[in-house]
This record gives structure tokens, sequence and C-alpha cells, in this order.
């Protein structure tokens, strides 16, 4: 069986920050082809679909649909400031290795 991802009090504190809830929308992670390292991960904010795997907290949500899941076994959904930006990023340890910016990855 694998374990979905988590999601960090910061990211769903962020969530909130955005007011995600309030609009209807939840904070879509996804995974598709592509980026410089093989795959890359979709970040967005987008309508819940029914066939989602739905994380909640503090009132706000993650979504995942069925085909990143596996990809995303185990990860962890996090929300950082830096500074250069602030923005959410993935702790996955499926990963083999990434690119620079942390958006693309191997496995």
């Amino acid at each position: 069986m694998q374990l979905p991802p988590k999601v960090t009090p910061r990211a769903f504190a962020r969530l909130a920050e955005i007011g995600a809830a309030g609009q209807g929308q939840a904070l879509r992670v996804a995974v598709e082809g592509g980026g410089c390292s093989g795959f890359q991960y979709e970040i967005k904010l987008d309508q819940p679909a029914s066939d989602d795997l739905v994380l909640e907290g503090e009132g706000e949500r993650v979504v995942v649909n069925s085909v990143s899941l596996p990809f995303l076994a185990g990860a962890t959904i996090d929300f950082t400031e830096e500074l250069i930006g602030a923005r959410f990023v993935i702790e996955n340890p499926n990963a083999s290795s990434s690119c620079g910016c942390g958006i693309s990855f191997s496995m």
C-alpha cells in the first residue's frame, strides 16, 4: 500500500492566507511528463474533481489526481519563503534527482 502525500501546517496556513477555500478552490498538485528531468510538478488552485484524493487541514484542501498519486507516495507538500521568493514545494522520496528549480524531477 502506498502512503498518501502529507501536507504541512505551513502549507495549509498559506492556503488560508490566500483564501483558497473561501473561493471554492483547493491546491492541486499533479505530476506531468516534461521538464528538464523527465517529470514536472503542476501546482495551481483548482476545483476538486470527483476522483481526487482530498487532503484537508485548517479548513483548506489539497487535491491530487489518481494518476499522480503513485509519483507522490510518501511525499510532503510544504510552503517556503526565501529571499528569492515564496512557493509551494514538494519533498518527494520517489525522486532520484531533481533540477535546480525543484519543479522537475526524475525517478
